[in-house]
């Protein structure tokens, strides 16, 4: 077991990073999730009676097999290592957008399955910190727009990758790494904003973290457009996405402010 460990440690520092970085963290990953297995493993084994098989000790084994399975679906190049990025990146933006869709779709009451049980009854509720008004829907509105297009951004620069992404030159490994770092970004800004939403709404927070995301999504588009996946037809919809990201912002704006 100790000359398997070495070896897999050693295939992984053997690996250059002129391969990329988004393929060796993967591979890195990959390898430090097999060797916590068989570390988890080894306490097992040890702290078990003499000659005996426990439960643990095959719960233990069945994960380091399932570390290791992994290894058959790793992305070969790190072309592949950014489109499973992406790929990570767009399905949390996807259930973001889900979830503030499904509240939206409550007629007024988005916590209404969350607190009846503790209400109890029939009785209806009058703390109105748990509805949404008029204008917060509005906002939401535009908000959600904006999550819409972190959404197609995501979607639009998968296409580009697996259209156009080379791995031919250094310059070019290096500008899939840097696609693949910024969109990481994304989800974590679209939750931020999705998190000011819900009722009571923070206008204030709201104002912040929609100008944060249109900030970040401006940044991501402008990469694209200087990197070598951009040909002349990703350009007309980065500029399409550049346009809608404006619009929502300053409408998002215009409505918190509206009557103030």
């Amino acid at each position: 077991m100790m000359k398997s460990v070495l070896t897999l440690s050693t295939v992984y520092y053997w690996l250059p990073k002129s391969q990329g970085i988004s393929l060796r963290r993967q591979i890195r990953d990959a390898t430090v999730e097999v060797l916590e297995g068989v570390s988890q493993l080894l306490e097992v084994i040890l702290r078990s009676p003499q000659q005996s098989l426990t439960q643990e000790q095959l719960t233990s084994t069945g994960g380091v097999w399932s570390a290791c399975d992994q290894f058959a679906q790793l992305p070969r190049d790190n072309k592949a290592a950014v489109l499973v990025v992406l790929s990570d990146q767009s399905g949390v933006v996807k259930d973001a957008l889900e979830e503030i869709e499904q509240a939206l779709a409550e007629v007024q009451d988005p916590f209404s399955d969350v607190l009846e049980d503790e209400q109890g009854g029939d009785e209806p509720r009058g703390n109105q910190d748990t509805y949404w008004s008029e204008k917060d829907r509005r906002v939401i509105g535009q908000c959600h727009g904006l999550m819409k297009a972190s959404a197609a951004c995501l979607r639009k620069l998968m296409s580009a990758v697996r259209s156009n992404g080379d791995i031919s030159t250094p310059q070019k490994l290096a500008q899939l790494d840097d696609l693949g770092d910024i969109s990481k970004e994304i989800s974590p800004g679209v939750d931020d904003l999705a998190l000011c939403l819900y009722p009571p709404m923070d206008y204030i927070g709201v104002e912040s973290n929609v100008a944060k995301l249109a900030a970040l999504l401006k940044k991501v588009l402008e990469i694209i457009r200087c990197s070598h996946v951009c040909g002349e037809s990703q350009l007309t919809w980065v500029q399409f996405l550049e346009g809608a990201i404006d619009h929502n912002l300053q409408k998002t704006i215009d409505l918190i402010h509206a009557d103030s």
